[in-house]
């Protein structure tokens, strides 16, 4: 039978067909004709029905893709060699090479038929533990056997919680949020330390080989016995001694932006190739930004690509901003990660961190973002209690104390003083020194410039004026009544406007100051002036709530706050005799040379003076999504200024696969300290997830890695030797 209409979309004619005909299958073998199981999204087969209730929830909910052999509904089953032909728990996606067709030497050869089971309502819960109010603990009061009959409804708790008590509570559909944060610090400690075989950190060790043994799986794993240390084989999870180098090199030569994380240098010890004194957000960083970076040129790559994917996971889990009609391709993906990951890791890695991973999604879907409800405010709000103990002997008092003073101040403030006096005892946010949110990070240094670049950053201060628009459009119009051979050669026209327009602008303005009534506002009659020829450069500068600096300031330091990206039209020229090129949006990267402070005498205008990366064969992005620049390789060098509030703020990062080309990481964007006076801080917009979607956006694997088998041991003489 048919089935291809279950992926039509619900408005087609096939759908209809296919829904009908289904129907008239499932009522046709049905014993009950009264009513049949649900195969629709939210029902998964677990009510049943009658007809037309089915019907209206396929046509509502959608149906359930994965049910591809109606065996709910009659359809006799089939089964060949002990494989399944056709299963909606087996049959996964196709970029898992259908793992239970043709790749079940990657596991046990066991087929696992059985569904998800559907998390417990409260009540369910609360009827399985009623008999445990005031139940007394210990070995002397064990809980009574259960007969086998009734083994499905055997509780798995020792006491009813007291949340309970709450009428309520029985009735919340998440009564226990999971903790987003320490599960993404659990999962990147237990890979890094396989990984890297941390003592202390790794899943894998002589009890998961002998485990493995005595499953009868990855036999070819077990150890060799000597006479005073037996070794045993590097698996597909194990790194080499080089490629440890390689990773910890990676990192050890990062070199993020400010605010970004901590410094990465310091986590990494190169004398025991490992990293150490990982904190929640360093696990946070590498989990989703550095590690899939750091990976690029070690392990074989179907290892690589399942890592890639968990790490993407937690990448997509916790955006600020999530499609609710994604989630449950979301939670597809996640099941087939999980698996793909079964088969290069053995089963020591899968423990309750692991698992707790599937239900992620549900959570989502149900109490919403995770940034709203993670532990990072609370672990931040943490040091703000410590900074208020004085006396260590009291911890708690000072704690208190403090607290209350503080917040009867601010009570106090609210409500008895003038609105803008000052306060004792209150941190304000001060907006000396801000002007657009922007403000200098160090002294300046005037200097004279050529005439020829004084006049390139005083066209991209025009260009990006919006009372020059009108300007430029009439002058426009001028080149081509002057120049009429010449009015469809945009290339022509727009390099003619860029040499003569400040001039002709000068002249324009002057002549319409002539007259009384002029709209010409204050700020372009400045402009129109031309900018002064001392110009102050700085080596740092902060911008809406990010700092900005010189690359020669980053080769002093540890961080790397250089890296701009801008997104821009530009004009697409096929070669140099196309005149008529096209306009289009572009990405560009660059690094920042030089900030400049533009002075037209009353006000003064922040410019970045940027080394841009040729964007023709200076920019790629490889099969899994990477955006990597070859920085030696620039461009665009006749126009070198850019605005200092129309860039983004990147970093790069050297890949480890060609050291000539390094991949792009973009940084948030971060609320800052102070803004205008008529500016309500309420209304700006802050990404609340560090990290906007750079990383690869996953294929399918059949297309990255093929049909290739699975090897459980790594090529070479090394392993791992443990004292008999």
């Amino acid at each position: 039978m048919d089935k291809s209409w279950m992926h039509a979309d619900r408005r087609s004619l096939k759908f209809q067909i296919g829904v009908d005909n289904f129907l008239k299958f499932a009522l046709a073998n049905a014993s009950d004709k009264s009513s049949i199981c649900c195969p629709c999204m939210k029902c998964c087969n677990n009510d049943e029905f009658s007809i037309r209730v089915v019907k209206d929830h396929i046509y509502f909910n959608g149906i359930f893709a994965e049910y591809k052999q109606w065996k709910w509904h009659g359809e006799p089953s089939t089964m060949n060699n002990n494989r399944v032909a056709e299963s909606e728990t087996v049959d996964f996606h196709h970029d898992l090479g259908q793992l239970g067709d043709k790749n079940n030497a990657a596991f046990d050869n066991t087929v696992e038929n059985d569904v998800a089971p559907i998390p417990l309502s409260g009540e369910e819960v609360l009827s399985r533990v009623k008999g445990y109010v005031g139940r007394k603990f210990g070995k002397k009061n064990p809980i009574p056997p259960w007969k086998a009959s009734d083994n499905q409804n055997r509780p798995c708790w020792k006491k009813q919680s007291v949340f309970f008590e709450l009428d309520y509570w029985k009735y919340l559909p998440v009564r226990h949020v999971l903790d987003v944060m320490h599960i993404e610090k659990n999962c990147c400690d237990a890979i890094l330390g396989t990984l890297l075989n941390i003592p202390g950190k790794s899943k894998d060790g002589p009890a998961a080989r002998m485990d493995m043994v005595e499953m009868g799986i990855r036999t070819d794993l077990q150890a060799t016995p000597g006479p005073n240390r037996s070794k045993f084989p590097l698996g597909s999870w194990n790194l080499l001694l080089e490629e440890k180098k390689i990773v910890c090199r990676s990192f050890f030569g990062m070199k993020v932006s400010s605010r970004f994380s901590s410094n990465v240098r310091n986590l990494v010890s190169m004398e025991d190739l490992r990293l150490v004194g990982l904190k929640s957000h360093d696990c946070h960083t590498i989990m989703q930004i550095l590690l899939p970076i750091a990976l690029r040129s070690v392990l074989a790559k179907p290892v690589w690509y399942a890592i890639i994917r968990f790490c993407l996971f937690f990448k997509a889990i916790c955006s600020q901003v999530i499609d609710v009609s994604k989630l449950k391709q979301m939670q597809a993906d996640l099941v087939d990660t999980v698996c793909l990951l079964e088969k290069f890791f053995p089963p020591s890695f899968f423990d309750i961190m692991i698992h707790l991973t599937v239900h992620l999604v549900r959570e989502v879907e149900l109490c919403g973002p995770v940034f709203l409800r993670w532990m990072y405010p609370f672990e931040r709000y943490m040091k703000v209690f410590r900074g208020y103990v004085r006396n260590h002997n009291f911890p708690e008092g000072c704690i208190a104390e403090n607290y209350i003073v503080e917040e009867a101040i601010e009570f106090c403030s609210d409500r008895f003083l003038d609105e803008g006096a000052t306060t004792a005892g209150i941190p304000t946010k001060s907006l000396s020194g801000l002007c657009n949110g922007c403000k200098r990070l160090s002294g300046s240094v005037m200097v004279a410039v050529p005439y020829k670049q004084l006049q390139l950053a005083h066209l991209c201060v025009l260009r990006n004026t919006e009372d020059a628009t009108p300007y430029f459009i009439e002058h426009m119009e001028f080149l081509k009544l002057i120049y009429p051979d010449m009015k469809k050669k945009k290339k022509w026209l727009r390099e003619k406007q860029n040499a003569t327009f400040a001039d002709w602008l000068k002249e324009r303005v002057a002549n319409e100051m002539m007259f009384p009534h002029n709209q010409v506002s204050e700020a372009l009659r400045w402009m129109a002036g031309g900018p002064r020829d001392l110009v102050p450069t700085y080596s740092g500068y902060h911008v809406i709530g990010v700092d900005f600096s010189t690359k020669d300031q980053d080769n002093k330091r540890t961080v790397q706050n250089s890296g701009v990206h801008l997104v821009a039209d530009a004009m697409q020229v096929a070669s140099a005799k196309d005149n008529n090129p096209k306009t289009r949006d572009m990405d560009f990267y660059g690094v920042i040379r030089e900030i400049w402070e533009v002075d037209y005498y009353k006000f003064r205008v922040p410019l970045f003076k940027c080394d841009w990366v040729e964007s023709s064969k200076g920019i790629k992005v490889d099969e899994l999504g990477f955006t990597l620049v070859k920085l030696n390789r620039l461009g665009h060098s006749n126009d070198p200024f850019v605005l200092a509030t129309h860039v983004k703020q990147v970093f790069y990062i050297e890949d480890p696969l060609d050291t000539d080309w390094s991949v792009v990481v973009r940084c948030p964007d971060r609320d800052y300290e102070g803004t205008l006076a008529d500016e309500e801080s309420d209304q700006i917009e802050v990404e609340h997830q560090p990290f906007i979607p750079t990383m690869p956006s996953v294929d399918t694997f059949d297309d990255l890695v093929g049909h290739q088998p699975s090897i459980h041991i790594r090529d070479g003489n090394e392993g791992i030797w443990i004292d008999n």
